[in-house]
């Protein structure tokens, strides 16, 4: 089975790349968290409605109900995209209500989900529905780890079990892209950056240090684009799981390369961080993942044993 991207799949994804650079560039992300501080919406409407007409929310509706007619792994390179630049929203939950929320395979309504333990919901402030829920319900909001995913906490929640794969599957496809952006700010810093006359990066310690980032990157890249194509169960929990530390453990190293600096407000990678940590509770935790895996394992493994 061939994983490699057709070039129509290559020219889609560079495609979104260069609306998702023109649209939301470093700039805009800086202007969305000090906006954000000040209780500014997160959510750039205008931007929304731009991915609704590029067929972001649509790609996976047939073309006959006004969609792209693609698959899971059109769209995996798609929010991958999205990943790298850390845009903020309800992506997965949108796309996922696309053909099912009024609104929503335009980019004319933002719509959540109910994807987080504990009773919170992101995004809930600022969305028109909430995916599976008859109405938004009442919630009080709670202090974030991100600020660019507002969250609150809510007393009923709506069944998003049967999105749940794919929705796990599509946010591993955005810690994806925020772990390979995290690989290209360490390589870059470490080639700026001079200590003892030379670059940080002739350093074996931080050259291994970017190595394992982009080990763990494309192992959970690969894995990813794998379980699109299979859309298996085992292997979707597998790539959340690699995904997730891809994105958690390759920003914490982004940060030591960085040293002190990447401690600093004016850094990207602590918000790469936040941003990852908040993915690897959404639609598929960790444990929920390893309990799944492990599940698919021991079916897989009786099923081949000699009877």
């Amino acid at each position: 089975m061939d994983f490699q991207p057709t070039e129509e799949q290559r020219d889609l994804r560079a495609g979104v790349r260069d609306l998702l650079e023109g649209r939301y560039g470093r700039e805009a992300l800086r202007r969305s968290v000090d906006g954000a501080g000040g209780g500014a919406p997160v959510v750039d409407r205008a931007l929304w409605r731009e991915l609704g007409e590029a067929g972001f929310f649509a790609l996976r509706l047939p073309e006959s109900a006004g969609g792209v007619g693609l698959g899971l792994a059109e769209a995996v390179l798609v929010f991958e995209e999205a990943g790298r630049v850390l845009l903020p929203g309800p992506l997965v939950a949108t796309h996922l209500a696309a053909g099912v929320v009024p609104g929503a395979a335009e980019g004319t309504a933002v719509v959540t989900a109910c994807d987080l333990g504990g009773g919170l919901v992101a995004y809930l402030g600022e969305a028109d529905a909430v995916l599976a829920a008859p109405g938004p319900p009442a919630g009080s909001p709670v202090r974030s780890a991100d600020p660019l995913t507002p969250l609150h906490r809510i007393s009923s929640s709506a069944d998003v079990s049967s999105y749940r794969s794919e929705g796990a599957l599509l946010t591993a496809a955005l810690q994806v892209g925020s772990a390979l952006r995290t690989v290209e700010l360490a390589v870059r810093y470490a080639g700026e950056r001079e200590q003892f006359g030379q670059p940080i990066g002739a350093f074996q310690a931080v050259k291994h240090l970017c190595a394992q980032m982009l080990v763990r990157a494309e192992v959970a890249r690969t894995a990813v684009y794998a379980a699109a194509v299979t859309a298996d169960g085992g292997e979707i929990a597998a790539a959340k799981l690699l995904a997730d530390e891809a994105a958690v453990l390759g920003a914490r190293d982004c940060l030591q390369v960085h040293g002190g600096m990447g401690f600093t407000w004016e850094a990207d990678v602590h918000l790469h961080l936040k941003r990852a940590w908040v993915r690897a509770e959404q639609w598929r935790t960790a444990g929920e993942a390893e309990e799944l895996l492990a599940a698919a394992l021991l079916l897989s493994a009786s099923s081949s044993s000699p009877s």
